[in-house]
């Protein structure tokens, strides 16, 4: 059953979080294992109750531009009836949120994304293999001296502290339905390379997982395919890396044999002096690109294995989704407690989730892929039909709407016609460090 036909049965004297057909998405053993985690309970029923404050957060993330006690009203998140007739004070959402915690909200998206992420089917498949890809993302909090104590901010060239404290997030992602399977938040002093390496237990055999270059360490690499079954890497080459060609399998073709760092063994002492990777140099725009991967040669061309990094793109346009589409490209995020930051962020990415295995049942019924469903026109519908739902369609016409609301669907896909030539990037000047003299005069 889809998310839109769950939202269509809700009754007008009930609540968003009291319907059980809404967990057809997420079962309600998975719910209550989640509170079981709270930070604080309370034995006497409250006007918000820890479930219907878990939906809050999700609702939070999908009306980011809404005060939360409107998303209340948006959701009728109360236990006593209609949210309208129930007065919840913006104190009282603050004080359910930080009883709530952030434990529930990140048991369940990690317990969600692990089992989502692993539904396949065959043509999803690259060569039999599950595709994955890891990346980071920034997000700033709002300044306090609470938040920027905890999680700290970069440096600018002159050495001041740049005007919001950052946090650092990396994901791992299924590059064909964009579906989370694990993410990793930390303050921003914390580095990205042991952030991906407490998710790499987690892929799954018969993969093969997409890195950024920032990601390059014989220590995660190694760990990722000498650990599982038939479980590969592919990362592009550092520059002035160096090597000894050990075999040519073809032209640009080679395979690599390179020098583990004192560094990464001191820190592993179990990892060898030496370790060898296919390497495949391919030419884009007259520029070569040289990618080291664990494929082996006399299975995978180098020519499809070139051609299968670009997937690794598919994880920015995660990231472009949530801080474009769902966060309305608001640049701070909303909470102003360290431990409400987390439990954004972690209802941020399980509604996201949500938004997308919704995208992939849709693409599945019609027969397309699901890195096909436009994300923001998905995320729009979504949240256009709880605020429809608010004022209870009559359960009577449930099937009437379900059908027109399945038939307009179509609108959600991607058009594949030839894209517009392409525009390379350009590189921004930075801006100086010293003042600008407006009243001098123009260089000539």
């Amino acid at each position: 059953m889809s998310i839109q036909q769950l939202l269509l049965n809700i009754d007008e004297l009930q609540s968003f979080s009291e319907q059980s057909l809404f967990t057809q998405h997420i079962p309600t053993e998975w719910i209550e294992s989640a509170l079981l985690l709270s930070t604080k309970t309370s034995i006497r029923r409250r006007r918000l109750p820890a479930d219907q404050v878990l939906w809050l957060v999700l609702g939070m993330a999908i009306f980011r531009n809404e005060p939360i006690e409107e998303v209340a009203q948006r959701l009728n998140i109360c236990s006593e009836g209609l949210a309208s007739e129930c007065l919840l004070a913006k104190s009282g959402l603050s004080n359910a949120r930080q009883r709530l915690g952030e434990a529930p909200i990140k048991w369940l998206f990690q317990t969600t994304g692990n089992h989502w992420a692993q539904e396949r089917s065959p043509k999803d498949d690259w060569h039999g293999l599950q595709v994955y890809a890891v990346d980071g993302a920034l997000f700033r909090t709002p300044e306090s001296p609470e938040l920027r104590d905890h999680f700290g901010s970069g440096n600018t060239p002159t050495n001041r502290q740049t005007p919001y404290p950052m946090l650092r997030l990396v994901a791992l992602m299924n590059t064909h339905s964009h579906i989370m399977m694990d993410a990793q938040i930390s303050p921003y002093r914390r580095g990205e390379i042991p952030l991906a390496q407490s998710m790499m237990a987690k892929i799954p055999d018969n993969s093969i997982t997409l890195f950024d270059k920032g990601f390059w360490s014989a220590n995660l690499m190694l760990g990722l395919s000498q650990s599982g079954r038939n479980r590969h890497w592919l990362i592009p080459a550092r520059s002035k890396l160096v090597y000894e060609v050990i075999d040519n399998y073809g032209h640009g073709d080679q395979l690599w044999k390179m020098k583990v760092s004192p560094q990464a063994r001191k820190k592993n002492p179990n990892l060898p002096e030496y370790w060898q990777a296919r390497a495949v140099t391919y030419e884009i725009s007259g520029k070569a690109k040289t990618v080291l991967t664990t494929l082996p040669a006399n299975k995978y061309s180098a020519e499809k294995v070139a051609e299968l990094y670009h997937q690794r793109w598919e994880i920015e346009l995660g990231f472009r989704d949530i801080k474009s589409s769902m966060q309305a490209n608001a640049m701070t995020l909303r909470s102003k407690k360290v431990e409400l930051i987390y439990q954004e962020i972690w209802g941020m990415l399980l509604a996201y989730n949500v938004i997308r295995r919704e995208a992939s049942l849709a693409a599945i019924e019609h027969k397309q892929r699901a890195c096909d469903i436009r994300f923001k026109m998905a995320c729009q519908y979504i949240a256009s039909q709880l605020i429809v739902m608010s004022k209870a369609v009559p359960v009577s016409k449930t099937g009437m709407r379900l059908k027109e609301l399945r038939s307009g669907i179509t609108n959600l896909f991607l058009d594949r016609s030839p894209s517009r030539p392409s525009r390379p990037r350009r590189v921004k000047m930075s801006k100086t460090r010293y003042p600008v003299n407006k009243r001098a005069a123009p260089l000539k």
